[in-house]
């Protein structure tokens, strides 16, 4: 299949939102302007959808739990939305219940129209301005996204940015994965390659602690049925697993299978961390794409990227972007069927 392009919806502005298909490599992705999402994404020889969307773009701006998206300036969350950078303090919108600042606000990348800066048949990239001011960020930064269909079931995933002043900036791929047709996810097995993750308070923020996995619910590093977490002593994922403690060469880090499919997904990137969420707190109020209900556990996502709230712990990896400095994140998510 060639690439397409044409009008998925509109803002209230009248502004277009434009959907892109590519191919290759055995992989179809359909990709939206706004937020950069991927709103649907297929696999030769198995026939359901491998990630949740929506069909309609309203139901994108007022159901979408980020299904998709490329949440930012920083995504996942800073405690209470402070944080200082060279002695200069600054206050966030506060997007989570009031407390805290989560995917870049309210208005972030991932509820931003991007624009369409070059297209083929296996790739596009996007580009997005996140201005100075908003959500309460010091500097202008310039974003690229870019989805690439290589071959051999790879769905390539880079992001670039540039600043003209010292700011957080953190880009993640938010996709709800799924790898079968099944209500939910549980039926998976996963297996990741962290020794250490974040434990958190109320509100999921990380405490400081870098605790190691041993022992515990989250020490994933052998295959592990995602059904364990609703079991006693069980724990809902939605965590940050460290995987280094700063970007680095890109390596393989999780792997996803499902028995019934025969469906695996591999993860490999440079990030320091991924953070794994499956979903609990999923409850759509209109059908999904093939007009599925989308409740608790129906997809799981691992959102590679630096560890949250990393610009308030001096041992977390940087979360900083400064000016003469380019960004680049590279994530690689691989599927395959048996």
């Amino acid at each position: 299949m060639g690439q397409e392009q044409h009008i998925f919806g509109r803002l209230a502005s009248g502004e277009v939102v434009e959907r892109i298909t590519i191919s290759g490599g055995g992989l179809t992705a359909h990709v939206l302007t706004w937020g950069a999402v991927i709103q649907d994404l297929r696999l030769d020889g198995h026939d359901a959808p491998l990630v949740l969307g929506f069909k309609d773009f309203s139901a994108y701006l007022d159901h979408s739990p980020y299904f998709g998206a490329t949440p930012g300036r920083c995504a996942n969350r800073i405690g209470g939305g402070r944080f200082a950078i060279d002695g200069t303090g600054y206050q966030l919108e506060c997007n989570e219940r009031g407390i805290g600042h989560l995917h870049g606000g309210s208005d972030g990348t991932g509820r931003q129209n991007w624009r369409i800066a070059e297209k083929g048949s296996d790739f596009v990239t996007l580009v997005v301005s996140d201005p100075n001011g908003r959500a309460g960020y010091p500097g202008n930064c310039a974003i690229t996204c870019t989805y690439r269909l290589p071959g051999d079931g790879v769905l390539s995933v880079v992001y670039e940015a540039v600043t003209d002043a010292p700011t957080p900036v953190n880009l993640c791929q938010h996709s709800y994965f799924i790898l079968d047709d099944g209500a939910d996810a549980l039926g998976h097995e996963i297996r990741l390659a962290a020794e250490h993750y974040l434990p958190v308070d109320e509100n999921l923020i990380p405490t400081g602690e870098i605790r190691s996995v041993a022992g515990t619910p989250f020490d994933l590093r052998e295959w592990t049925p995602l059904a364990r977490q609703t079991e006693e002593g069980g724990v809902a994922f939605d965590h940050n697993f460290c995987l280094s403690s700063e970007r680095v060469t890109k390596r393989r880090v999780a792997e996803v299978r499902s028995p019934l499919s025969g469906v695996s997904l591999t993860v490999l990137t440079t990030e320091p961390g991924v953070q794994l969420y499956t979903g609990s707190k999923v409850d759509t109020s209109v059908p999904g794409l093939e007009d599925r209900h989308y409740g608790a556990f129906a997809g799981f996502c691992l959102e590679t990227q630096i560890w949250p709230d990393a610009v308030n712990h001096a041992d977390f990896p940087n979360a900083i972007l400064r000016p003469g400095e380019t960004l680049r994140q590279e994530t690689d998510y691989v599927f395959q069927k048996d």
